[in-house]
C-alpha cells in the first residue's frame, strides 16, 4: 500500500506532512541526546558508596568528597555539594542536599519537555491534515466533471497518511518520555537516599568524635588535678 502511494505528490500538496516530518527529525534528534546523557550519567553507585561510607565513618570528609565526585550519576554531585556543606555548616546538610537535587533535576529534564511535547502535538498535526485532506478532495469531487469513487478514494487514502505520520512520531515518542521519567526519578531517589546516608554517617562520626575529645579532655583534667594536689603526711603513734 504504502510503496504505491505518491509521496512526493503528497508532500507537495499538503504542508501538514511537511511539518510531521520536521517533528519526527527534531523528535529524533533530542531522544538520540537525551539517551546518550542519561547513559552518561549511569554509574556504579554501590562501589562508590562503600568507598565513600567507609571515608565517612572514618571521619575523613574531604576524602569522601573526592571519591564520591569521580561519579556520573547524580549522586556524585548531590553527596560532594552535601558532604562539602557538611564539613562546614552541618546544620545546612539538608537545606543543601535539596538545593542540589533540584540542580541535577533541571539537568535531567532539560529536553525531556519536548519530546512529551511532541508525543502531544503530532497526533493532532496528523489529524489536522486529515481534516486538510478530505476537504481538498470533497473541493476536487466538486470541480470534476464526472464524479467516481477513484476521486475521492486517492483524496481520503492520502488525507490518512497524515494521522498515521502523527501516530508514527507520537508513540515512540509517549515511551521514550516515560521511559526517562521513570529513569530521573529513579535516580534522583537513589541519591537522596545516599546522600542522607552519607549524612547520617558523618553525625555518628562528628558525634563519636566529640565524645573521645570530651573524654579526653575529662581525663586529662583528672589527671592534672591528681598531680596538683597535695601528698597527705602521715604521722606514727
Amino acid at each position: 500500500m504504502f510503496v504505491d502511494f505518491d509521496w512526493g505528490a503528497a508532500l507537495g500538496q499538503s504542508p501538514i506532512l511537511g511539518v510531521l516530518i520536521l517533528c519526527s527529525m527534531v523528535t529524533l534528534a533530542f531522544a538520540i541526546e537525551r539517551l546518550n546523557y542519561y547513559r552518561r550519567r549511569s554509574g556504579d553507585t554501590d562501589a562508590v558508596m562503600r568507598r565513600t561510607m567507609a571515608s565517612v565513618q572514618r571521619g575523613r570528609i574531604d576524602e569522601a568528597v573526592e571519591q564520591v565526585q569521580e561519579l556520573s550519576h547524580p549522586l556524585g554531585a548531590v553527596a560532594a555539594g552535601t558532604l562539602h556543606g557538611f564539613s562546614r555548616a552541618p546544620q545546612e546538610a539538608e537545606e543543601i542536599m535539596h538545593v542540589m537535587l533540584n540542580q541535577q533535576k533541571l539537568l535531567l529534564e532539560r529536553n525531556t519537555g519536548l519530546i512529551g511535547t511532541m508525543a502531544a502535538v503530532t497526533p493532532l498535526i496528523g489529524l489536522l491534515g486529515t481534516v486538510w485532506g478530505i476537504m481538498r478532495a470533497f473541493q476536487a469531487m466538486s470541480k470534476a466533471t464526472a464524479v467516481g469513487p477513484s476521486i475521492v478514494a486517492a483524496g481520503v487514502a492520502e488525507a490518512l497518511v497524515t494521522t498515521a505520520a502523527g501516530l508514527v512520531v507520537a508513540v515512540p515518542a509517549v515511551i521514550l518520555y516515560n521511559h526517562l521519567n521513570r529513569r530521573q526519578t529513579t535516580m534522583l531517589a537513589e541519591a537522596e537516599n545516599h546522600t542522607r546516608m552519607l549524612c547520617v554517617a558523618a553525625r555518628s562520626a562528628a558525634a563519636y568524635a566529640d565524645a573521645a575529645q570530651a573524654e579526653a579532655a575529662a581525663s586529662a583534667v583528672h589527671a592534672v588535678r591528681r598531680s596538683a594536689s597535695p601528698s597527705r603526711a602521715t604521722v606514727p603513734v
